[in-house]
């Protein structure tokens, strides 16, 4: 669904833009209630309250059941955000649903039906990468996500609860687990769904098998039998089954005993049609070249003393606040500039500031807060490597690609580091290591993105803290090619110009295929293998063609397929 064909409210800018900033003042869908140790997310989806809204004698979908889009997932993604840095005293999360014998009947199946090829993907892409900020903060953070099933939890609805460490389905007779995406719509259950019930809750493949093809689900006392949910718990007692599960659960957790946390304020942004710019990233867009050019800005000074100063810095920390405005700028381009292809990436500042600031969070890698920035970062670097761009560095005079900000480098397809100087400049390009490169911020295959590269560590790690210019960093593997003052424009120039000649299809399926070798997670396979699918599933006519499954559903019609295995 593109901008012209509808009337745009909610979390859609004027301008067409989807805008993924928001506060539990502005949410429509969702409730959040603090209570000491134990937090409560309610999901209440306002049905008349879509992203996107229907033009004059347009189609439009309301969010009956519980449905969601886009727009109920950014509010949540915001809530799990606030959770882990307002609510430190936190422990236990209960997720549940507001309605009255009904949890969630995921995805909206209208607005899968009408949206474009490209929001269907992001919209997949958005959602699971929220359902992994979950399962970070109940692995990493001790901020544990119970999931309360107070009725029929469908497709998404189920897949939201999988991202929860422990599963409570009321036992009355009627309330089913189910992923009925196969059967009624012939796509998967994209969410990491699939991945989630193998991987994660050891769910036997003949059992998976069947969940999957049966629209019906499973229920009660088979539901817990086969792994599907961790308990059942009769009408009568499950609220106090779930208090119960939740006040034992919060007091396992790592949370800190009292302390407040940090409010995360508005963002400072200023959208123009060639960009946007915060306070340490600003983007400019090449519509011509097909490229957006990230500047990222280094801090303007010294990090405080300890993680006391650090806290009353709150959101205006510098790597917390890098950490925001990238993430937000990821997902603005991601999702609205859907024609840009190739993110490059450029820095500026002090190498020594970014080292700093670095060394702070590591020297206080166990205080609550130091610990849920770079865990921050951590999600925010993930999110850059799984975008479907190709990402460049550009390594220049006046860089700080040090450390944490050398991650962008290390993320890039290619890097580019100029030999020498150019006419104005008095330094040559130096790229610096540091503790941050060598484990705090992984890729979703749990290697750093030096081990990615198939970089010698130990070699690497002698270097640490030294500034390595252009023949030390090629040397090492650190950057890909290192013109001098003379070639240095056009090289750069040619290199765009040939990434955009080239076929998108062709090369996000290049790109992820190549920056994710060894092993295999949880999380690379969801974006890996089961995104790669669901893409392609996205795109045939059994599923989106006129006659297709996610076109035919509640029409009464049934859907033509192509009987051909490919």
């Amino acid at each position: 669904m593109t901008s012209a064909e509808t009337t745009l409210r909610g979390k859609i800018s004027g301008a067409g833009r989807i805008d993924f900033a928001t506060s539990p003042e502005e949410y429509r869908h969702w409730q959040l209630d603090v209570d000491g140790s134990v937090a409560r997310l309610t999901m209440r989806v306002q049905e008349d309250a879509p992203l996107h809204r229907p033009t004059e004698g347009g189609a439009g979908y309301e969010l009956k059941l519980n449905s969601y889009d886009l727009g109920v997932d950014i509010e949540l993604y915001d809530a799990v955000q606030r959770l882990r840095f307002e609510h430190p005293e936190v422990g236990a999360v209960v997720v549940t649903s507001g309605h009255d014998r009904v949890f969630c009947a995921g995805a909206n199946i209208r607005m899968l039906a009408q949206a474009d090829h490209a929001l269907k993907v992001n919209f997949c892409k958005f959602t699971n990468e929220t359902r992994n900020g979950i399962e970070d903060a109940s692995e990493h953070s001790g901020q544990h996500y119970i999931c309360a099933i107070n009725g029929p939890a469908a497709g998404g609805g189920y897949e939201l609860a999988l991202a929860c460490e422990h599963i409570v389905l009321i036992d009355d007779g009627s309330s089913t687990v189910a992923l009925p995406e196969l059967p009624l719509l012939a796509v998967l259950p994209g969410t990491g769904g699939l991945t989630r019930l193998v991987d994660k809750r050891r769910v036997r493949r003949d059992h998976a098998d069947f969940l999957c093809t049966a629209s019906e689900g499973v229920r009660g006392s088979r539901a817990v039998e086969w792994r599907l949910v961790g308990e059942i718990a009769p009408r009568a007692r499950f609220e106090d089954a779930v208090a119960e599960r939740a006040a034992a659960m919060a007091s396992e957790g790592e949370r800190p005993d009292a302390g407040e946390g940090i409010v995360l304020g508005a963002l400072t942004r200023e959208f123009i049609d060639s960009g946007v710019s915060y306070e340490y990233v600003s983007v400019d867009i090449d519509r011509e070249l097909g490229a957006s050019f990230f500047d990222v800005r280094g801090p303007d000074g010294p990090p405080p003393q300890d993680a006391e100063g650090m806290r009353a810095e709150g959101d205006r920390f510098w790597p917390l606040a890098l950490a925001r405005e990238l993430d937000d700028a990821i997902l603005h381009l991601r999702t609205n500039e859907g024609d840009v292809g190739t993110w490059v990436f450029r820095t500026k500042g002090n190498p020594d500031s970014v080292e700093a600031y670095d060394q702070l969070l590591l020297e206080n890698g166990e205080h609550w807060l130091a610990r849920e920035i770079t865990l921050y970062l951590k999600r925010t670097l993930k999110r850059l490597d799984v975008s479907s761009r190709s990402l460049v560095a550009l390594v220049e005079p006046g860089s700080c690609f040090a450390g944490t900000l050398l991650e962008l480098a290390l993320a890039a397809d290619r890097c580019y580091m100029l030999d020498g100087v150019l006419e104005d400049d008095q330094e040559p390009a130096a790229v610096r290591l540091t503790g941050m490169n060598f484990g705090p911020l992984p890729m979703v295959n749990g290697w750093t993105r030096a081990e990615g590269r198939f970089l010698n560590i130990d070699e690497l790690q002698e270097h640490i803290g030294r500034d390595l210019d252009a023949e030390a960093a090629s040397e090492l593997g650190l950057v890909t090619f290192i013109p001098d003052d003379i070639d240095w424009e056009d090289e750069v120039r040619l290199a765009l110009e040939e990434r955009a000649s080239f076929s998108p299809d062709a090369l996000t399926g290049m790109e992820a295929n190549l920056r994710f070798g060894g092993p295999e997670t949880l999380e690379s396979k969801i974006f890996g293998r089961l995104s790669a699918w669901q893409n392609w599933i996205f795109q045939r006519p059994n599923a989106s063609g006129s006659q297709g499954a996610l076109q035919a559903y509640g029409t009464g019609a049934r859907a033509e397929f192509d009987r051909r295995r490919a």
